[in-house]
């Protein structure tokens, strides 16, 4: 892949010890923004390297959608050699990220104040299932536990006969979007201050306050017994809506979007009397609203229904599976998908990065690597002998495709 102009990142160093979904998507955010993102992986690898979608042994589906833009180093970091090696990486970088338990990254040596004491200007970002002040902070913690726990599971349950999950990993993905903006500010502060600093991202926490932000409800006040929860949306029969054949999301939203929907079919009187005017009686009446919308958009089909509220400016889209996203008109214009032949994988299609800058763009830099891929030009950065290297490699201590051990 083409090198192209510099991120606002260039020139930063992430040493990656994450793995799975939750840091791997933070530090490939880094990586898209510019930073040199350095995968530190253990001698069998990201245990997502096999998971997804295979085709390619090591480089599954999810692996080459978490770990673009990143450079892999495969340490055995049981082994006092190899431990001295990462000390020597922490020294010249700016931030170490990491989703292990904390207590197992302290026997190794690497726990916030070692790190710290090594580079005083480090960025030490850590994002555990729980916070460590409190009684579940050796817990260990994925993504179904946490869902669980944050109560996203139960909201999710309401008038169900099961509790289920979202059909995502979304306390990892969420967690990590987190975790990566909490990485640029510290960053931000390392620069104004000169110091870095310890930065605690933990799974429950961060999904209790993404949950709550419009769930709080009566939570919000102490001792009133009212009911947390935004029942507009989770009594309100808020879902996609039928129509003659098959379903659209059709969210009418303002007073306006109401009257003219009823208007079209001759029912503004039923608009009227749920009161759809003010926004307190409309949300009052809104199982009812629901109801009567899902008897209107059954009277025409999809396309109709998307072509009246185009003209209406009512906020409305078909239903798309997954399958379809790469075809899907919007997402072709502007370039969300690529396509590229990976050295390895063979040809495969990924996702650019969304953001957008206008001066220093996110791209698409390097492929996920191969485990150990880069493991030697790494050390010799870091200013380790050639015959440094290969005695780490010799001894099992750093592990590397043959064809990348210098000659």
């Amino acid at each position: 892949m083409p090198e192209s102009a510099a991120g606002p990142l260039h020139g930063m160093v992430v040493l990656d010890m994450t793995a799975v979904v939750l840091g791997p998507l933070a530090t490939q955010i880094l990586g898209d923004y510019g930073a040199d993102v350095i995968k530190i992986e253990p001698p069998g690898g990201d245990s997502m390297r096999s998971n997804g979608t295979p085709r390619t042994p090591g480089l599954g589906s999810i692996f080459l959608a978490l770990n673009r833009n990143k450079r892999s180093i495969a340490l055995d970091l049981k082994r006092p050699e190899g431990q001295a090696v990462l000390r020597r990486l922490i020294a010249r970088a700016d931030a170490l990220v990491h989703n292990m338990r904390p207590a197992a990254v302290a026997r190794l040596g690497f726990g916030p104040e070692a790190c710290l004491a090594l580079n005083p200007r480090l960025v030490y970002a850590a994002a555990p299932g729980f916070g460590q002040d409190g009684p579940d902070r050796d817990l260990p913690a994925f993504d179904d536990v946490i869902q669980a726990a944050c109560g996203l599971a139960a909201l999710l349950s309401e008038g169900e006969a099961e509790p289920r999950y979202v059909p995502s990993l979304i306390a990892d993905k969420t967690t990590g979007l987190m975790l990566a903006n909490a990485v640029l500010a510290a960053l931000l502060a390392r620069e104004r201050t000169g110091r870095g600093q310890a930065v605690e991202v933990p799974m429950l926490e961060t999904m209790v306050a993404f949950l709550l932000a419009e769930h709080m409800g009566g939570l919000t006040y102490p001792g009133s017994g009212l009911p947390a929860g935004y029942h507009r949306v989770t009594r309100g029969g808020r879902r996609p809506m039928p129509t003659a054949d098959g379903h659209i999301a059709i969210l009418p939203y303002s007073a306006e979007d109401w009257f003219q929907l009823f208007d079209l079919v001759g029912r503004r009187a039923e608009a009227e009397r749920l009161g759809v005017a003010d926004r307190s009686r409309r949300n009052a009446h809104i199982q009812e609203l629901y109801r009567l919308l899902a008897e209107i958009t059954r009277t025409r089909t999809t396309a109709e229904w998307l072509a009246i509220c185009r003209r209406l400016d009512i906020p409305a889209m078909r239903l798309i599976p997954l399958e379809e996203l790469p075809d899907q008109p919007h997402l072709q214009a502007v370039g969300l998908f690529r396509e590229s032949l990976h050295p390895h994988a063979g040809p495969i299609r990924e996702i650019r990065p969304p953001v957008r800058f206008s001066a220093t763009p996110a791209a698409l830099r390097r492929p996920a690597p191969r485990l150990g891929e880069h493991g030697p030009e790494i050390l010799a950065e870091a200013g380790f002998a050639p015959a440094e290297i290969a005695a780490l490699a010799a001894a099992g201590v750093l592990i590397t495709p043959p064809e990348r051990m210098p000659a």
